[in-house]
């Protein structure tokens, strides 16, 4: 689960504390690229908004392994994330290219994420999340 405790920290990530998310290359190379728009969608998945202009997005499928990154130092200072103020989030992706996930994910996308797709031709990733952990890689145990 994702912890309650960080729901309205990663919805409001942008700008200051952008998520970064990681995936293999079919080259086996680690893709890590920023993600302004990743938001908690529910208790067990985060989504973003994919415009598809890279990499990441060409090697994205239903399926493909996603990590998440999330650092905020305040959070360590606050003592919600002591370790760093990190949480890595590990889960498959999903893809939505229309439909009520589809439609969900763009109404609760931060406005300069959607104008950077002014036309609306990207798409929707929900990222179902298998495992939440710390900077030592134990659980996520916040509430």
């Amino acid at each position: 689960m994702i912890p309650k405790s960080l729901h309205d920290h990663i919805n409001t990530a942008f700008p200051d504390n952008v998520c970064l998310l990681g995936s293999v290359l079919p080259n086996g190379y680690a893709q890590v690229t920023p993600r302004g728009g990743i938001m908690v969608f529910d208790d067990t998945h985060l989504a973003s908004w994919e415009r598809g202009k890279g990499q990441s997005a060409a090697a994205m499928t239903d399926g493909t392994k996603l990590t998440v990154y999330f650092r905020k130092p305040q959070l360590r200072a606050d003592g919600i994330l002591p370790k760093g103020g990190i949480a890595r989030f590990y889960g498959t992706a999903k893809i939505h290219r229309s439909g009520p996930a589809y439609d969900e994910v763009w109404r609760r996308l931060v406005q300069p994420e959607k104008d950077r797709d002014p036309d609306k031709k990207g798409y929707a990733v929900l990222i179902e999340i298998e495992r939440a952990e710390d900077l030592e890689g134990l659980p996520l145990t916040l509430s």
